[in-house]
């Protein structure tokens, strides 16, 4: 079992940004892809970021990249998302979730431990 907890949401202005952080405990380590999802007003659930267990690779959604970074820190078994030059369109309930494997995997179903989510409201 792998619990995860997120925090740093917020209320921003657009241009602004903000650090979330995911802190795991549980049965994590190394062979444990993290990923960030989002889910906006009316929409459905999308990956933002993601990381290899080792923290080589990594994959952002489009609409991201350039803006946000996602770093993880096996020691502290914590992942971070970076989230600069926000945008209103960011706003969102932003997820931290695991799957067990080196491969990582851009859809929901596919990930098996999720957070209860934090809040990003961007104000335009």
């Amino acid at each position: 079992q792998v619990q995860l907890v997120e925090s740093g949401g917020g209320l921003v202005q657009a241009g602004g940004s903000l650090s979330l952080s995911c802190a795991a405990s549980g049965s994590t380590n190394r062979n444990y892809v993290m990923g960030w999802f989002r889910q906006g007003p009316g929409k459905e659930r999308e990956i933002v970021a993601a990381i290899s267990g080792s923290g080589i690779s990594r994959h952002y959604a489009d609409s991201v990249k350039g803006r946000f970074t996602i770093s993880r820190d096996n020691a502290q078994k914590m992942v971070y998302l970076q989230m600069n030059s926000l945008k209103p369109e960011d706003t969102a309930v932003y997820y931290c979730a695991s799957r067990s494997g080196q491969l990582i995997r851009t859809g929901s179903n596919e990930y098996e431990y999720w957070g209860q989510g934090t809040q990003v409201t961007v104000s335009s």
